[in-house]
Order: C-alpha cells, then structure tokens, then sequence
C-alpha cells in the first residue's frame, strides 16, 4: 500500500469508529478484508487510527471537523505533510483537497495550549487542570503520544541483564528504567516481544513501570497470605509473586473470563497463584489488592478511544463502584494487615477522594499514598497503602 491508501483506510476506520464500532474490532475486520495488506501496512493504518484518536480535538481542530478525512487532514497540518502529496484522488489516494478544505488549512492555527486542552473531553478539563496542577501541559503532551512498552523482569529467572541479553538475541533492544529495578522499556522490536524467547521462557512480563514501581515497595511477612481482588490477566499477582516466592497468592476476578490467562503466565513465570471462583473468597489476608475499576484515564494513550466515550455519569457509577469494593474487601484484611487500592487513573474523585471517604469510616490508617503520571515515564496511577488497626 502506498502512504496515501494507507491514509484513506484510516479515513474510513476512524468514520467506522466515530459510529459506534470499537477500534480494535474495527482494525480487526478491516484486516481480514483486506488480505493483500501486509504487516507494515496493518502497522501503519493502525498507528495513524490511534494517533487520531488520541489527537482527536486537536486534530479536529487544524483539519475543520471530526470526520476521519477531517482528522486526517488534522494529522497532515500537525505534522507539516503537504495534504496535495496525499489527497491526490490518484489510485487509492483520498479526493483531492476542497476548496473549502482548503480555507481551513490555510487559516490560523490554534495557540499550542489550547490544542493540547482540546485532546481532552471538555468536561472533564476543569478536574484535569485541578488535579494535575503545574503538571497539565506536560502530561497532556505525554497523552498525546504513543506509550512506551515496559516489560518486567522476572528475576526469579534472570537478572535484568541476562533478560536483555535474552531479548537482544530476538532483536529487541531494551533499556533500564529508573522507576524500578525490574523495569525495561523497549526501544526497538516492540512488535517481537510476545515470540520471543526471553517472553515464552518466562523471563520477562509486559507490565507498566508504574505498576512495577507501585508493587516493589511493598513489605510482607513470611509465607505472606495475598488476595488479588481484581485480578484481571493477574500482572500484579505474578509481580509479587516474583518478589515474594513464599507468599500465598489467590487471585480474584468478577467476571472469570478476565481471569483465562492467569494459570498460562504462572506457568510461564514458574509462579504459584490460585485462582478464586467470582464472589467466593474467604478467610483473612495479610494483604489485599484491589486494583479497582476506573476511568483508565491515567492508559488513555493506550486505549484512546475510551476517553471520547466516558461520560459524567459513567465516572459517578465508577467511583460508587470504587467505594463498595474497599468496603467490601476490608472485611478480607487481617488484623494488622495491609489494603491496597490502586487505580490507573489522574482523577482525584477516583484516587484521593475514594481513600478519603473509607478511612473516615474508621479501622483503618494511611501508610502512605503514591500519585505517579506519564510524567514519570510509565502511565497515569494512583495507589494508596491502608493498615487495618
């Protein structure tokens, strides 16, 4: 596919997803139609979707409306490409450029900030602007990027540089993060990472540095008994279980489902987890982890379409949501035990505020509470540590 096709797939994905059709759903059966793109071809197509969804308001903004034609004409202004190059109406190019489109591409461009302001739902900007203080343009600037890929080692199995040696040998380059010990962030060969070796053998996880920051402070006592309430696909799980080899980990999701991938990657890691059946955990916990369900404003760069799609009234379900499961879980922390609630999240309502409202309600005291944003390298999370008294 020349550049110009690959621009007019993206025009008519980005019209797909603006009607309703989920991103990756959208790329997926583009994918399957199109049997004559290639790998490079799928890359690119799914690096200009994403790029658009996250640089939707600005975008929308230097290129005159929110139809993909408009985004990507958005994209070409921001990044300095002569539309004519492109817009040609030539094979599979896009139609040439209006007169009216035109106009707008000649008009002035917005100032620098309120471009960056405008890749934010407006709603949400007086919280944002609040809660990230002095941070905001820097961090909104982070946003509008594609984020880093971090892996964590498994030093059960390898040392930091065994495992990039491993990757090395794969053709993957990864560098140390400073944020944790067990962090690399992946500078080339991104794509690899699940083929590799260093992967399939165990040595590396794909996690987040800020998770991997947040999980490596915490202390546990020998043959430590751990509850993973929200577990998902278990990474936090398998990070302590790597710190902690002795520990006692069980791993809990509402819905099962999310939870299929767990007993592979313990497999995988040569990690110990039991997996507790939906709304069926019992007995006491030295630790509980609660990794709740939030806006995932702190991974929007990962899944920027979420961002277009939450509403006010979905944060408020969310946050009620965040307090009935600190309550709930509480009952599952043992006398002198630790809760831990993390959230990915920029949002005080969901970080600071939910803390605040369950220590007032007594039993607990806060240990220590940790705000980390892109900022810091990895993604936008919150975690707070509470003991039951």
């Amino acid at each position: 596919m020349t550049p110009a096709a690959r621009i007019a797939a993206a025009i008519s994905l980005l019209d797909a997803v603006a009607a309703g059709e989920p991103a990756e759903r959208a790329l997926t059966n583009w994918g399957r139609a199109n049997r004559f793109a290639g790998s490079g071809d799928r890359a690119a197509v799914r690096d200009h979707v994403y790029d658009a969804l996250r640089c939707r308001g600005s975008y929308a903004a230097l290129g005159g409306g929110a139809t993909g034609r408009a985004l990507m004409l958005g994209m070409c202004r921001a990044e300095a490409i002569d539309p004519a190059t492109v817009f040609t109406g030539e094979g599979h190019a896009p139609a040439p450029v209006s007169a009216e489109e035109l106009a707008v591409l000649a008009a002035p461009a917005p100032a620098a900030e309120d471009l960056l302001a405008r890749d934010w739902p407006d709603w949400l900007l007086p919280q944002l602007r609040a809660d990230l203080g002095a941070d905001f343009a820097v961090v909104s600037k982070a946003m509008q990027a594609r984020a880093p890929v971090f892996l964590r080692v498994n030093l059960t199995k390898a040392t930091v540089a065994q495992a990039r040696a491993a990757l090395a040998d794969d053709g993957i380059e990864a560098e140390p993060h400073p944020l944790a010990k067990t962090a690399l962030c992946v500078v080339s060969g991104a794509r690899r990472v699940a083929a590799s070796q260093a992967y399939q053998r165990g040595l590396v996880e794909l996690q987040d540095v800020a998770s991997q920051a947040v999980l490596e402070g915490i202390a546990l006592p020998q043959r430590a008994r751990v509850l993973d309430y929200c577990a998902g696909g278990g990474g936090k799980a398998l990070a302590l279980a790597a710190a902690h080899s002795d520990a006692l980990i069980t791993a809990h999701d509402i819905d099962a489902a999310r939870m299929k991938d767990i007993a592979p990657r313990a497999a995988r890691a040569g990690a110990r987890i039991t997996l507790a059946n939906p709304g069926k955990v019992t007995g006491l916990f030295d630790l509980v982890m609660v990794d709740a369900p939030c806006s995932g404003s702190g991974t929007w760069r990962r899944t920027p379409e979420a961002k277009w799609r939450l509403t006010p009234a979905r944060l408020a379900e969310l946050t009620q949501v965040q307090q009935d499961i600190l309550t709930g879980t509480a009952r599952h922390v043992a006398p002198g035990g630790q809760l831990l609630y993390m959230t990915c999240s920029l949002l005080a309502v969901e970080n600071e505020a939910r803390v605040d409202a369950f220590l007032e309600r007594g039993g607990f005291a806060l240990q220590g509470r940790r705000r980390l944003s892109p900022r810091d390298g990895g993604d936008g999370f919150f975690a707070a540590l509470l003991r039951r008294l």
